[in-house]
């Protein structure tokens, strides 16, 4: 079948067909207008040469593992059409044959370059700064830290971040996004973009050999070995089924020649129509040829299938849980709210001395700070004696007074916290803030033996602008139920879930007991799909049916555990892999019934009316081409997303 060729045949195959539909034509003109025999000889000699020729080598082959399959019984029905003087039915049914092979072979070829295009997306060598000159390099020469130079219409050769420039890059090969993003320092590119407007200078973060394109490539490897269920549950039949239909063949020679004196070449003539009207080329094909297809679909949006039995399992999926950070909130924690009790005091003013303790610290909640500082464009003072208190609060000396900066543990942990000025009111917002789903510091000066809480810093992990969108889109797809499973805070928790609408909120999970959540879903729903980024979610995308982890955020360990990888991080292509499984579903279930009722049909007519081996050949070859062409047809899969 056309599943053992490879895309360098294409032309000897086309080649092939070419010659074989000549001798058709050649025999069929010479019958026709009685030519001499041995010019029609000769002619479907060249027709039987070229057009079985495929189908023998691999018969063969199958042979010397003691195996029969689909290639052979096509062949073997030719030859029985010959031995029984009909050799023009035997050179259509080979002409038919390879035609056939050779169109599957096509689409087959559609399904894969979609794929395998990607392999040509990263450029050989890079433009590295090398003592302030751009040298070119090969891409195995450059190391992690190395700076490469981009200019307009550059392909972007390795991982990295942009140090100096801004432009806009061409994201559409690796995530489907089909409109530039606009990028400048800080901000990370990938392997196999395209710079399309300005110059970029890029320090390098990951070797070519750990780039997101590479990662990406892998993946899609991985995808084209991993058949679907039904797809080795025919690989598995394909054998006894054509050991049956040869069973069967000689049967239906035997008894009517042996029991009821039916003249041999009239049962043989039958007996080899049946055995092409039975051949399961198109149930085999039917499979393989929609799976590939909705694999390269998913492919082109940034959407990774590790293989067709995930693509199935996506469509049994009846509930979907979501990790919090960084799934459906964006990962990085925002300040949000700057809040003072100190009525001489600006909030900038709070801001500064709080970025001045803070500028020492590692913690996220410091790096917020920071980030809040400079985009006001604020100066931050020295500061000197930092301190930390793991979990609890930090503080350091700024222009003369001690500036804490801490949670409700930390204060409460003072002697006499009471007597702190504002000490009731602080406490309040942040309990308030607490309940709002928002984590909160309060800031207290402390100078000449007094204390005072000056006022409050609030942050928050900003919810993805598509979360909500997603929530909705997946309710209108038929999920039952959409569950938050995290380990953060009962309270932020809970405000996130009412945010996006979720059914079910577990909070203050440790990794183990996510896993009994999923494992507890999958108990009641049969199926379900888990969305996660973090190490601390790879146990429980490994429990559910179908792991989902995203390709950028997402950790090695979340990556290796997930079954779909979603590149481009956009939750909005979830519910498009959800609509593409169930189209893939759809679109098996249409080959099958077109596969099978085709043999059915004409088995039936065979016996009934005496259906002759052309007609035969022309269903035969003809469901095969159509069970193709419909699962090619996912290549072009649309879902709107919005």
């Amino acid at each position: 079948m056309v599943g053992r060729l490879g895309l360098k045949d294409m032309h000897r195959q086309v080649l092939f067909v070419a010659l074989t539909l000549s001798g058709l034509v050649v025999g069929w003109l010479s019958d026709w207008l009685q030519g001499p025999p041995f010019v029609a000889a000769m002619a479907y000699g060249l027709a039987y040469v070229f057009g079985g020729w495929d189908g023998l080598r691999n018969g063969v082959k199958a042979l010397r593992q003691r195996t029969v399959d689909i290639d052979l019984l096509m062949v073997l029905a030719a030859l029985g059409a010959l031995v029984i003087g009909a050799p023009a039915e035997g050179a259509m049914l080979l002409f038919l044959f390879s035609l056939s092979n050779m169109l599957q072979h096509y689409a087959f070829g559609r399904s894969r370059q979609a794929i395998q295009a990607l392999m040509q997306l990263r450029p050989d060598r890079a433009r590295v700064l090398r003592d302030g000159l751009a040298v070119e390099l090969p891409l195995e020469a450059v190391r992690v830290g190395d700076v490469f130079v981009l200019k307009p219409g550059d392909r972007v050769p390795l991982d990295g971040v942009i140090v100096r420039g801004e432009s806009a890059l061409d994201e559409s090969t690796l995530t489907g996004e089909s409109i530039p993003v606009d990028k400048g320092p800080g901000q990370e590119v990938y392997a196999g973009t395209i710079n399309t407007t300005g110059n970029l200078e890029v320090r390098v973060t990951r070797l070519a050999s750990d780039s997101t394109l590479v990662r990406m490539i892998a993946l899609i490897e991985q995808a084209q070995t991993e058949k679907a269920v039904v797809q080795r549950l025919i690989d598995r039949l394909e054998q006894p089924y054509a050991v049956g239909v040869l069973v069967v063949t000689a049967l239906a020679v035997a008894i009517p020649v042996i029991f009821f004196q039916e003249p041999f070449t009239q049962a043989f003539y039958r007996a080899m129509t049946l055995m092409v009207a039975a051949s399961p080329c198109a149930v085999v094909i039917s499979t393989p040829a929609a799976v590939l297809s909705a694999i390269a679909a998913g492919a082109r949006r940034g959407m990774l299938f590790k293989g067709g039995v995930y693509l199935e399992a996506l469509a049994r999926v009846r509930a979907v849980a979501f990790d919090k950070t960084g799934t459906l909130t964006e990962g990085r924690v925002r300040l949000v709210q700057v809040g003072v009790l100190e009525a001489r005091l600006s909030e900038d003013a709070l801001l500064q001395w709080a970025a001045a303790v803070q500028q020492y610290s590692e913690h996220h909640l410091a790096r917020a700070t920071l980030e809040a500082a400079r985009q006001r464009r604020l100066t931050v003072p020295e500061a000197e004696g930092f301190r930390a208190v793991i979990g609890q609060g930090v503080r350091a000396v700024v222009e003369g007074a001690t500036i804490h900066i801490g949670n409700l543990r930390y204060f409460e942990a003072w002697e006499q916290n009471s007597s702190i000025k504002g000490w009731a009111a602080g406490r309040a917002v942040l309990e308030t803030l607490a309940r709002q789903g928002k984590t909160a510091v309060l800031v207290v000066r402390e100078q000449t033996g007094q204390r005072e809480v000056l006022g409050w810093l609030a942050f928050a992990d900003a919810l993805r602008a598509e979360a909500m969108e997603v929530i909705q889109q997946l309710r209108r797809l038929g999920i039952s139920s959409i569950v938050l499973l995290t380990g953060d805070n009962r309270h932020v928790a809970e405000a996130i879930g009412r945010q996006v609408g979720v059914d079910t909120v577990h909070a203050e999970l440790l990794p183990a007991q996510k896993v009994v959540q999923v494992q507890a879903l999958v108990e009641q729903f049969g199926a379900v799909a888990m969305v996660g980024d973090g190490v601390n979610d790879a146990a429980a995308l490994a429990a559910s049916t179908v792991g989902i982890a995203l390709g950028r955020t997402g950790t090695d360990v979340a990556l290796e555990a997930a079954d779909v990888v979603l590149m481009s991080d956009d939750l909005r292509q979830l519910p498009y892999a959800l609509a593409l499984s169930r189209a893939t579903r759809r679109t098996l279930s249409i080959n099958f019934a077109i596969a099978f009722s085709a043999i059915i049909l004409m088995i039936t007519t065979i016996f009934l009316q005496g259906l002759p081996l052309p007609l035969a050949v022309i269903g035969h070859e003809g469901s095969t081409v159509l069970v193709a062409l419909n699962g090619l047809r996912l290549l072009r899969y649309g879902f709107a997303t919005s």
